[in-house]
């Protein structure tokens, strides 16, 4: 189980987010791997998929690095725009918004799992989506 998913460094490419995260600790040298999550969502090959690379790293550059390699070679998305542009980390919480006919709607993962327990909720701003997510967390 992922302790946190270190979303601050999460990197968007190719119409995926990657998500880094410590998978070991050796020598006490923290050892990372990655998550995607696809911009398609389930209809991505790579959504929820952990490491399809199957390599890890020392470095936090070093794994996206692979992880943007491997999407080069085996990416099922053309992206168009970038689906994750607006994406914050607040409390250790990851929060993407996105707008869609001039309407505000946002996923939001929690630190540990990556399952979107984003509210049903429809917002006119990027600001009121946000001041609405943080008030819920500070909460």
């Amino acid at each position: 189980m992922v302790d946190r998913f270190i979303y601050e460094k999460s990197v968007s490419y190719n119409g995926h987010l990657i998500l880094p995260f410590i998978v070991a600790i050796v020598d006490r040298k923290d050892i990372y791997s990655y998550t995607l999550l696809s911009e398609l969502s389930h209809q991505g090959k790579f959504h929820k998929l952990e490491n399809p690379a199957g390599i890890c790293s020392s470095s936090v550059e070093e794994i996206i690095k692979v992880a943007k390699e491997h999407l080069d070679e085996n990416s099922d998305i053309v992206a168009q725009e970038d689906y994750f542009k607006c994406r914050y980390t607040y409390r250790d919480n990851l929060i993407i918004v996105y707008q869609e006919a001039g309407k505000y709607f946002y996923d939001h993962y929690p630190p540990g799992k990556l399952n979107n327990i984003a509210a049903p909720k429809i917002f006119l701003s990027e600001g009121d989506c946000l001041n609405w997510i943080k008030q819920g967390l500070d909460y």
